[in-house]
């Protein structure tokens, strides 16, 4: 039986009224994720039709996921709200601080031990609030979600940008900062700027080497890094009813390297298959009872120019292997152009990993297909020429491929099998070598390929693609090497040609686990006490934010003008730093120290407006807050796309930077600034990003008459005694404009508390 069947049903049980009021209102038929939205709507039944990309709205997710990582934020920030529980079902996902090095035999008990505080932590908080809880070890959250709570029609937010995975189940899922999951988790409605929708007709089936990996892979080359801004992609036609459940979450789940606000998939088969494989066969009835609601109407998919912003056709007969990278995951080569693209810039040829796993590809499907490529390689006498790991999505999944022989395959193959988890995906991999810092290539199967994202090696050259191919490449060392043209030189000096892969959709004697980790909250946690050492290094409690002060900004120091990609993994680095993420203090140490300075094309060096002498961005920061003095950030376009980290946003928030101006933001941080109380603006001309100088004073005037839709005024003193006056936007609306006014969104939260335990 499902976790939270009597929640689900009861959001069916709506479904139907709450659609037909919304084709009235709208006047026309709905898209699925139309439908999902209108659904969802806090208000209850549609009252009005939403402008997309324009008309901010409230909406009532179903559920909330959390990873350790984030989660600690997001609890200590919810342990501030005054509620003695969580409002919508919750849990929290212990997968990103175990590191990967010597397996899992070895990695995880040192994970306990390393991180127990964490843990501990977590689970008490957990057990407090009411909030489900999954143990280290039982597998990655975006897997976990998808076998057990993910549900179609259903809405859901995570702190996670990665969250989007579980649209492969019919979800609208949202990856979110921590203090969006408080708002939620409090019993608060959720603000979304209701997104635009973007079409992607799938033709044909998948054949030969091909996976729903090279769907996303092609879509990312087409759409970019911020193609999908603000949008829901909604994939249909007969090619996505041919793809596997996991697969749609595979191709949701890269949605986020798009930019897209998620992804989904209409209710089909494959997804009532993976349903019932996974014990849920009462949510898969409960579809089937209203399957017509659960995609776009007929009319949508007949004439989809009219009802979406942006179509795309892809033909999976014809679908081609992808190979992304490096350094970004919208950088797609077939892999039929790798070998010569990679000769024409350099790339390193020789691979020297291979890396399986990740909240992208690491299902039963995934495991089983590379297995195929790894057992020919045994019995065509083919060893492997690049080191191979491997992390299983959950421990179901773990379990099931150690008990069907697939995991001892890999074995065969000389394969590392790391721990049910992140691991090398999110940076949390000792990587023997990597500290000296040598150029070379890995592939792997996972969804982002920043500089350092993986080993804290900016010169590893990381491409992504499908888990069947990492393998064919590990076992080649070659990243030009094509198993759909090439040979390979065996053990007897024979020249050989690997098949194709093949794989079970689902494994065919059933799931199987003995233990899957999960760890229900007490039924009553008033009694349970969450404590939080004041000497701790790893946790700390928070204070609040000040409010503003009710003038306008002068006198600001510009901290830095960042040059170029400036992701969240710039802004607040993962690898070794997660071990702060309790701690906003200790990890605010890692602000910014991955920005390229515009001035000097370095990294963690800036100039110290106080001394004129260089040095890291967070001691310099640390330096202005020390003499009361406020400070601004300039970036580039899509700043802070990726992960959906808030600690990007609440670093220079408790450091004292006091606005960020960039060309273009990425949703989910835009979203943390105004949370966390920042000013997040954009140039009104992007030119003026030229303007800014080293060693400008800056004032932000408009502020005491702050409103929706009107323009600021940022004064640029220059050292040399001149001034530029530039205009710059903002998409705050009165709601956001509060938050910026208290300090943030959570001092609100808090008001409101404190008042309604007085009886105010």
């Amino acid at each position: 039986m499902a976790f939270d069947i009597e929640m689900i049903k009861k959001v069916y049980s709506n479904f139907s009224s709450r659609i037909e009021a919304a084709r009235k209102i709208v006047g026309r038929p709905l898209t699925l994720s139309e439908k999902i939205l209108y659904t969802h709507l806090w208000d209850g039944n549609a009252k009005t039709a939403f402008i997309r990309g324009t008309d901010y709205v409230d909406f009532a997710p179903d559920r909330v996921a959390m990873q350790d990582a984030t989660a600690q934020m997001a609890l200590l920030q919810f342990m501030q709200a005054g509620r003695p529980q969580v409002a919508v079902p919750s849990t929290v996902h212990c997968d990103h601080l175990i590191t990967a090095k010597s397996g899992a035999e070895i990695d995880l008990p040192h994970a306990n031990t390393e991180s127990k505080e964490v843990f501990d932590f977590l689970a008490s908080v957990s057990n407090k609030y009411g909030i489900g809880f999954w143990k280290p070890g039982a597998g990655i959250i975006h897997q976990v979600v998808l076998e057990n709570y993910a549900f179609p029609g259903g809405m859901m937010i995570g702190t996670d940008s990665h969250t989007v995975n579980a649209g492969g189940l019919g979800m609208v899922a949202i990856g979110v900062g921590g203090a969006d999951a408080c708002d939620v988790m409090a019993g608060l409605p959720w603000e979304l700027k209701f997104p635009k929708l973007i079409g992607v007709k799938l033709t044909g089936k998948l054949n030969g080497w091909a996976s729903a990996k090279d769907v996303i892979l092609k879509v990312a080359g087409i759409l970019t890094v911020k193609g999908g801004t603000g949008a829901i992609v909604e994939y249909f036609g007969d090619g996505a009813e041919n793809l596997s459940c996991t697969g749609k979450g595979t191709i949701c789940n890269m949605g986020a390297e798009i930019g897209a606000t998620t992804s989904t998939f209409g209710y089909d088969k494959s997804m009532e298959r993976y349903l019932r494989a996974t014990n849920r066969a009462d949510v898969a009835d409960a579809a089937n009872n209203i399957a017509e609601h659960l995609t776009g109407d007929a009319e949508v998919y007949a004439n989809p120019e009219n009802y979406f912003d942006q179509l795309i056709e892809i033909n999976l007969d014809e679908l081609e292997p992808y190979l992304n990278g490096p350094f970004t995951p919208d950088l797609a080569t077939p892999i039929s152009q790798m070998k010569a693209a990679a000769e024409a810039n350099g790339w390193p040829l020789k691979v020297e990993w291979g890396l399986i796993g990740s909240c992208t590809n690491s299902s039963y499907e995934d495991l089983s297909r590379a297995a195929s490529i790894a057992k020919q390689a045994i019995d065509k006498g083919l060893g492997i020429k690049a080191e191979f790991g491997i992390n299983p999505g959950s421990e179901q999944v773990r379990y099931t491929a150690n008990r069907d022989g697939l995991l001892g395959t890999f074995e065969d193959l000389n394969a590392t099998i790391f721990t049910n988890a992140c691991g090398p995906c999110i940076g949390m991999w000792d990587r023997t070598g990597a500290e000296k810092a040598e150029k070379n290539t890995i592939v792997h199967s996972f969804n982002r390929n920043f500089a350092k994202r993986a080993d804290g090696n900016p010169n590893t050259f990381a491409f992504v693609t499908s888990p069947e191919i990492v393998a064919a490449i590990a076992i080649a060392g070659d990243l030009g090497f094509n198993p759909l043209t090439d040979t390979l030189t065996n053990n007897r000096g024979e020249q050989v040609k690997l098949d194709p892969p093949v794989g079970d959709e689902l494994p065919l004697n059933g799931y199987a686990v003995e233990d899957a980790g999960f760890q229900a909250p007490a039924e009553d946690g008033s009694g349970v006490q969450v404590l939080v050492s004041p000497t701790s290094h790893r946790l700390q409690l928070l204070d609040p934010f000040p409010a503003w002060e009710g003038t306008d900004l002068k006198g600001l120091k510009l901290l830095i003008k960042a040059k170029g990609k400036c992701t969240t993994d710039h802004i607040s680095m993962a690898g070794p730093w997660l071990k702060f993420r309790g701690h906003l203090d200790n990890i605010s140490n890692n602000m910014l120290i991955g920005a390229v300075n515009f001035f000097n094309d370095k990294t963690d060096d800036v100039k110290n407006a106080l001394t004129g002498e260089y040095g890291p961005v967070p001691a310099t920061q640390r330096d202005y807050k020390a003499q009361g003095l406020g400070s601004i950030v300039v970036g580039d376009e899509n700043y802070g796309e990726g992960s959906s980290r808030e600690h990007a946003a609440m670093e220079p928030r408790h450091l004292g930077v006091r606005a960020v101006l960039v060309k273009s933001f990425a949703r989910i941080h835009e979203t943390n600034l105004k949370k966390q109380g920042m000013l997040a603006l954009t140039f009104a001309d992007k030119e003026d990003y030229d303007k800014i100088q080293e060693d400008d004073i800056i004032d932000i005037h408009g502020l005491s008459t702050f409103e929706p839709n009107v323009p600021l005024q940022v004064d640029l003193h220059h050292a040399d005694g001149s001034k530029d006056i530039i205009v710059v936007n903002h998409s705050y609306n009165a709601q956001q404009i509060e938050w910026f006014r208290a300090g943030g969104a959570l001092n609100i939260i808090r008001k409101e508390a404190a008042l309604k335990a007085a009886g105010l």
